[in-house]
């Protein structure tokens, strides 16, 4: 029993922070969005231009499962 106590006190923990008011890790991500966007960012020739991914033109959704559904009719009887 007191392995289970021991191994839930973390997140016994947590959820007292929770309810006081106190969110951890809040001020940490602040810091790095903030250390983020105060990064100069390359302009002009130093940035990387990407290619453009080719255009796929193959059925996809309900298309791809009518294809792969779709039979062909028994023959007409004469």
């Amino acid at each position: 029993m007191l392995e289970i106590g021991i191994a839930l006190l973390p997140l016994l923990l947590l959820v007292a922070s929770l309810l006081a008011g106190h969110y951890p890790g809040c001020e940490a991500i602040v810091r790095l969005s903030e250390r983020i966007a105060s990064r100069p960012r390359p302009r002009g020739v130093d940035r990387q231009v990407r290619p453009k991914a080719p255009r796929v033109h193959a059925p996809a959704g309900g298309l791809l499962i009518a294809l792969g559904c779709a039979q062909r009719p028994p023959p007409v009887a004469v």
